[in-house]
């Protein structure tokens, strides 16, 4: 009977825990408003997740530790500038293409993981494109390639 008491109590602790942990992914989930969009390159589909507010760019990738095969994050700014970036809490290894108003990519560089070393656009651009290290390079992408984005992502 004891046996039996503890294993149902147990269970409740489960429970409790398990409601508990859904709770804070639930008010995570509510802070961001994660927006995803297709973009394509060359024929090549990829599914990136948009950021646009200072708060969601100044976080970027930090503290993810992994990311699908054909994602990414694009970061969309207001104006062509040029635009910087770093590693700083980042523990994936990344490649980053710079991509100006019209959709062509201007520079693409490779970054290390936690660097504090900067990587600015060998031109100004209105978007950054991460995606895991060295995808630009395996699906055949170079500068001067032309990315297709939806109308909604061009305002």
């Amino acid at each position: 009977m004891k046996f039996k008491i503890a294993r149902i109590g147990g269970f409740f602790f489960f429970l409790l825990l398990l409601s508990s942990w859904g709770q804070e992914g639930v008010i995570y989930s509510q802070q961001r408003e994660e927006i995803f969009s297709l973009l394509t390159i060359k024929g090549k589909k990829i599914q990136v997740e948009v950021v646009r507010t200072e708060q969601e760019k100044a976080r970027g990738l930090m503290f993810r530790d992994k990311l699908g095969a054909d994602e990414g994050m694009l970061f969309v700014y207001e104006k062509e500038e040029f635009l910087t970036f770093w590693m700083k809490n980042t523990p994936l290894p990344l490649s980053i293409a710079f991509i100006d108003r019209k959709g062509k990519i201007v520079d693409i560089q490779d970054m290390e993981p936690f660097s504090l070393r900067t990587h600015t656009s060998a031109r100004p651009a209105r978007y950054a494109l991460e995606m895991n290290k060295n995808w630009f390079q395996r699906n055949g992408i170079q500068a001067g390639d032309l990315v297709k984005m939806p109308p909604d992502l061009e305002k």
